[in-house]
């Protein structure tokens, strides 16, 4: 069974930096795309950033130069840097798996897998 557990969550005030873990169990993940997306209240869930095939790392424009994807397949874990954090980042964090070796895909209905989620607040 598939488990996907973030964590490292918290209230900070902007500019700080938080990272994020997810710890994925459950079979390997080597080579599928992972990713994070966020949910601030009254919104849709959006794409954050992914790591995929070849490496390849994609990010949504609104954290761009802030926010850094990171995984370590041996580990079964993947990462999120955030620094110079802003109170529109805001939201509760989720990491997923999409089952194909893709580059990207923002889509969050293309995704299979999906974590509880860890709350972020960025006070001003």
């Amino acid at each position: 069974q598939v488990q996907l557990k973030e964590s490292g969550g918290g209230l900070v005030q902007a500019g700080d930096s938080l990272r994020l873990s997810c710890a994925a169990s459950g079979r390997t993940f080597s080579g599928v795309l992972m990713a994070w997306f966020r949910q601030a209240p009254g919104k849709e869930r959006e794409f954050v950033a992914s790591k995929g095939w070849a490496d390849y790392s994609a990010y949504a424009e609104s954290v761009k130069g802030r926010f850094t994807i990171s995984r370590d397949d041996a580990l079964n874990m993947l990462y999120l840097q955030m620094n110079n954090l802003k109170p529109e980042d805001t939201a509760v964090y989720y990491c997923a798996v999409r089952n194909f070796s893709d580059k990207y895909n923002y889509e969050k209905e293309t995704y299979q897998y999906w974590g509880q989620g860890t709350q972020v607040t960025v006070s001003s």
